[in-house]
């Protein structure tokens, strides 16, 4: 007699209900995105829990959180759900379709410069692309790259810790603004000395910019006292339209306000650039549908700096 033993080995689709139950943190979101009822994604979840006899989430009335087991096992199935995804995508490109998801990660001048016109080509283009974009620092961006988070991230190229570039997209002149109304001396000059004797606006030291500019600045033989720390590019815009202080920003982040005629820039001298790069999970494969993704938006930031250089001075 042949006896069958039932097994409680997890299935695929017990790992894309995890997952998603991991970024919502919430079942009746996870449920929703997921395009089914609340209680098949709770019991799917307690089978996996009873599987591995662990809690995988923290369950309070606000949502959930993920337990030290459920963080490990996040980090240890994410990258395999991907992996099947991108076969997936493979297979479907046999058929001349570009297709799949794709979740990037944008360093915040990149986001604001880049993102509206690019989004609105990658749907145009490529229907059955879903895209998914979140903005944060080049550490943040590299960590949720490295973790499987994310597929792709557009960084600083001067990030610390071995980032794993892809494809360098752009360097970029930094260059010093103020308001139209400055007096002429800030008009006229823009070195690191007119740096050093202005009250500044500038990102706090958590932003990859901020460390450009400390780093020239040391090099140069002083330290930046800024007058205001603002991590919001528009907002740094803003305070330097209407009051006295100047910033110093690379163009693309400057390109609206330049556009708008609300500030003015010119290029420091000597030269000093910062360069942005694509990074990936060097284990996992760069998927077609990544890479028409990487095309566009690589294509609208060049543009965008082209724009900005034209405006400068």
């Amino acid at each position: 007699m042949i006896v069958q033993r039932k097994t409680s080995a997890m299935d695929l689709k017990q790992m894309q209900y995890f997952l998603c139950l991991a970024q919502e943190r919430n079942v009746t979101r996870a449920a929703r995105r997921l395009n089914i009822v609340q209680p098949a994604l709770s019991m799917q979840i307690a089978k996996l829990e009873k599987s591995f006899g662990k809690r995988l989430f923290f369950r309070t009335p606000q949502g959930v959180s993920l337990t030290p087991a459920g963080e490990e096992f996040e980090r240890l199935v994410a990258p395999i759900v991907k992996d099947v995804d991108r076969a997936r995508e493979e297979m479907a490109r046999l058929d001349g379709k570009i297709r799949g998801r794709v979740s990037i990660g944008m360093i915040n001048s990149v986001a604001q410069s880049a993102l509206p016109v690019s989004a609105l080509r990658i749907a145009t283009s490529y229907p059955d692309v879903e895209l998914s974009v979140c903005e944060g620092y080049s550490e943040t961006m590299l960590e949720w790259v490295l973790s499987g988070q994310l597929d792709l991230a557009i960084v600083n190229a001067r990030l610390r810790g071995g980032a794993p570039i892809v494809s360098h997209i752009l360097d970029e002149d930094m260059m010093m603004a103020h308001a139209p109304s400055a007096h002429p001396d800030v008009a006229r000059l823009a070195s690191l000395t007119a740096v050093r004797k202005s009250e500044l606006v500038i990102p706090s030291r958590r932003h990859g910019l901020r460390r450009i500019l400390d780093d020239a600045a040391a090099h140069a033989g002083f330290s930046l006292s800024p007058r205001l720390e603002i991590d919001s590019l528009p907002a740094i815009c803003e305070v330097v339209a209407s009051t006295a202080m100047a910033t110093v920003l690379p163009g693309i982040a400057l390109r609206q306000a330049l556009e708008a005629g609300s500030i003015r820039a010119r290029r420091l001298r000597p030269a000093l650039t910062r360069s942005i790069a694509w990074i990936s999970n060097p284990r996992r494969v760069v998927s077609t549908a990544m890479q028409a993704v990487m095309g566009i938006i690589s294509e609208e930031l060049r543009a965008s700096a082209d724009a900005a250089s034209r405006l400068g001075r």
